[in-house]
């Protein structure tokens, strides 16, 4: 088992180069793998080098680094809700992020990327404190149940208030949905600078629950028995998911699936081992992004299809597949 997640590591990693030079050298214009070398390495001052240095080199950081942090959120918002189906909007998470670039747009009169990320990563940051708080009140504590249910209540809240303000506030409209779509289309290296703390900060949160996490699949009175602190646990890995979604979900906007999908191809090649899940998970959610924004591009030239819609279109047959082998327990 061992051989196996090692291989299992060395190949991922080695998608993800593949994936990374998949983004830089296509999409409405073709450049050649070298070119791309030259561009990065020996500082080329051609066309291409420009397209692929001051275009496609920011979006690319931003996919890896949206990638990994949605797929480890993921992670562990199914590891500490113990929840097989959950994903990084089932604390609403993202749909906090949507109400505060709703807001900034139709009150802050804020019109740029870099500008909705801090009210997207606060609006994520209140509705996942939100969420706790409604599951820890009363008798048991912040159980899965709980927490999947108040992620579901606020959920339905910040949706009817991003539906009342762009309903009010018709202008918002557009300038919303070109977020709320999912996209790394114009992001920029200032968003790269802005984002890659967060993420850092998270990673180190989550990957430090790793132990907690595996115990906790065993159930809570197991746990405990181990000397796991079951809530230290949950609310570190909590505090960490929410980071890294928040940011993820702020710089790219809403991603659909990859906090699903990606944890469960990662178990069924390395087993349920946190340790290795995470890690593994870190290295595939990238690879799927990439792939699917770079696919985006060409499927309907001059067009592109924003990755959001290309992950979900990826993540739907997943998920029906995950429904018909009965993975998930009734």
């Amino acid at each position: 088992m061992a051989v196996r997640r090692a291989l299992a590591m060395v190949a991922a990693v080695v998608a993800l180069l593949l994936a990374v030079l998949f983004s830089l050298a296509v999409g409405a214009r073709a450049v050649a793998p070298s070119a791309v070398f030259d561009a990065l390495l020996n500082g080329g001052h051609s066309d291409a080098a420009d397209v692929v240095r001051g275009l496609r080199l920011p979006r690319t950081l931003i996919g890896l680094m949206v990638g990994a942090g949605l797929a480890l959120a993921g992670t562990v918002l199914q590891g500490i809700t113990r929840n097989p189906i959950a994903d990084p909007g089932i604390l609403g998470i993202s749909q906090g992020a949507s109400v505060g670039v709703v807001l900034a747009i139709a009150f802050a009169g804020i019109h740029t990327l870099t500008g909705y990320v801090w009210f997207a990563f606060a609006g994520a940051a209140i509705a996942s404190v939100a969420v706790y708080a409604i599951a820890s009140s009363g008798r048991g504590g912040a159980t899965p149940v709980k927490l999947a249910l108040g992620g579901a209540a606020i959920n339905a809240l910040l949706v009817s208030v991003t539906t009342a303000v762009l309903t009010t506030k018709a202008s918002a409209l557009d300038e919303f949905r070109f977020w709320q779509v999912g996209s790394l289309a114009g992001r920029d290296a200032e968003i790269v600078g802005q984002v890659w703390p967060f993420l850092l900060a998270g990673g180190v949160l989550v990957l430090s629950v790793a132990r907690g996490l595996d115990a906790l699949a065993l159930g809570e009175d197991v746990a405990k028995g181990l000397g796991q602190r079951v809530a230290t646990v949950r609310v570190v890995g909590g505090i960490g998911a929410t980071v890294l979604t928040g940011v993820g979900v702020a710089a790219a906007g809403p991603l659909a699936f990859i906090g699903l999908a990606v944890p469960h191809i990662a178990r069924a090649i390395v087993g349920p081992a946190h340790r290795w899940v995470l890690p593994l998970s870190a290295l595939l959610g990238p690879t799927m992004l990439l792939v699917s924004d770079t696919v985006g591009r060409v499927v309907f030239p001059p067009s592109e299809v924003p990755a959001g819609v290309m992950t979900a279109l990826i993540g739907v047959p997943f998920l029906v597949g995950l429904v018909r082998r009965k993975a998930v327990p009734a």
